[in-house]
C-alpha cells in the first residue's frame, strides 16, 4: 500500500527511464543487504510452505516460480538484489554481441489508463564480453545468487539479418558457461527486422546453430511475440520439439496499439495488462500442443493474474511491467497465493 499509493504516484511524475536507472542505483547499493537479510531469514524461519514453491523445470530447481523478466536488469548489474526481494529466478538481458546503445530518447513511456508501458529500448546494453567479465566477478563471490540466472540473447542492430545466427553464437559463446539457462529473443519489435527471424526458415537456421554449439547442453529456450498467428505458433512448435529446445516464453510485447488512448500512443512494443489475455491464450494453446515447459509472462498485476496463467498451463512465470505497477509485495503477494 505504501507503494502504490504514497511512492508510485511520486516516481510516476518523473521520465520512466530516469526513475528506472534511479531503482536500479538503489538496488546495486542496498542489493548485499537485502540478500543477505533473506538468506538469513530462510535459514531461521524457513516456512512451512517452502517445499511447495520449489519447481523443477527443464533440469533445474527454483527456488519458487516467480521470475524476473528480461529487461529489467539488461547488465547483470543488481543480482543480489533479486533474491533479496524474494524472486525465484532472474533473467538478465537482452544481451548482444556488440555493445549497443539503443534507440535515442525518448524511449520509455507509461500508459497509466491502460496500466501498461511502451518502450522502443532497442537492446541497449554493455555487450556480450562486458557482461560475461560481470558475471565472472559476481561468480567468485558469495554475492551469487542461489537461484538459477537465466540470460536473454539478442541480434546485435548492425548485424545483417542474414548472418543472425553467427551473431547469437557470437554471444553464446562468450556467457555459455555463466548462465543456467538461454534464452533466443526473436519477438522484440524494436530492433529492425528481428521478428522474421520466427519465420520458420530463418527460426530453423537460428535453433540449428545454437543446439549445435551447445555442447554441454544448456537449457535453450525461445521467447515469442503474442502479434504470431496460430498457425505461425505451431510453426514454432514442431520446431522447438524438433530441435530439443528445453523450453518456450509466451509472450514478449505487443504492436498492437488499438488500447492505447490516442494521445498516449508511440512507436515501440506495449506491455502490461492489455497483454494478459492475449498470453495467457498463447500459453494454454502451447501447453495444449506440447509438453514443452512454458515461462508465462504478460501482464501479471496480482496473484489471481498469476494463478490464470498457471492455470493456463505455464511451469513458471515473469514479472516485469506488472511490478512496475505493483510494487515489490506483488512477489509476497503471488507466493502466499500459491
Amino acid at each position: 500500500m505504501l507503494y502504490r499509493r504514497l511512492l508510485r504516484p511520486i516516481l510516476f511524475r518523473f521520465d520512466a527511464e530516469r526513475v528506472h536507472h534511479f531503482a536500479m542505483a538503489i538496488l546495486r547499493g542496498l542489493g548485499p543487504i537485502m540478500q543477505t537479510w533473506a538468506r538469513e531469514r530462510n535459514t531461521r524461519l524457513v516456512p512451512s510452505s517452502a517445499a511447495k514453491l520449489e519447481r523443477r523445470v527443464f533440469g533445474l530447481k527454483f527456488p519458487n516460480p516467480v521470475g524476473l523478466a528480461a529487461g529489467f536488469d539488461k547488465n547483470a548489474l543488481v543480482l543480489p538484489a533479486w533474491e533479496g526481494l524474494g524472486f525465484g529466478f532472474a533473467e538478465i538481458g537482452t544481451i548482444t554481441a556488440k555493445v549497443q546503445p539503443g534507440n535515442p530518447k525518448p524511449r520509455l513511456f507509461r500508459v497509466p489508463e491502460i496500466s501498461g508501458v511502451i518502450n522502443r529500448m532497442g537492446f541497449n546494453n554493455d555487450g556480450a564480453d562486458a557482461v560475461a567479465a560481470r558475471l565472472v566477478r559476481l561468480k567468485a563471490t558469495p554475492r551469487w545468487p542461489r537461484f538459477p540466472v537465466g540470460i536473454n540473447l539478442g541480434k546485435s542492430k548492425i548485424t545483417p539479418i542474414e548472418e543472425a545466427a553467427a551473431d547469437y553464437l557470437r554471444s553464446f559463446s562468450c556467457l555459455r558457461n555463466l548462465g543456467d539457462y538461454f534464452v533466443l529473443n526473436v519477438s522484440s519489435p524494436n530492433t529492425p527486422g528481428l521478428r522474421s527471424l520466427q519465420d520458420r526458415p530463418a527460426l530453423d537456421q537460428l535453433f540449428a546453430a545454437v543446439q549445435a554449439a551447445n555442447t554441454s547442453h544448456k537449457p535453450m529456450l525461445v521467447k515469442i511475440a503474442p502479434d504470431l498467428t496460430w498457425e505461425a505458433i505451431d510453426d514454432v512448435l514442431l520446431l522447438v520439439e524438433s530441435h530439443r529446445l528445453a523450453g518456450i516464453i509466451a509472450t514478449n510485447t505487443t504492436v498492437d496499439h488499438s488500447a492505447v488512448p490516442e494521445h498516449r500512443r508511440q512507436t515501440g512494443g506495449l506491455s502490461g495488462a492489455p497483454v494478459r489475455a492475449r498470453s495467457t491464450q498463447m500459453i494454454r494453446h502451447i501447453t495444449s500442443q506440447t509438453k514443452v515447459p512454458v515461462i508465462g509472462v504478460g501482464g501479471i498485476f496480482s496473484a489471481d493474474d498469476a494463478k490464470e496463467k498457471f492455470d493456463a498451463g505455464a511451469a513458471l512465470i515473469q514479472l516485469y511491467t506488472g511490478y512496475i505497477y505493483s510494487g515489490p509485495a506483488l512477489i509476497g503477494e503471488i507466493l502466499r497465493a500459491l
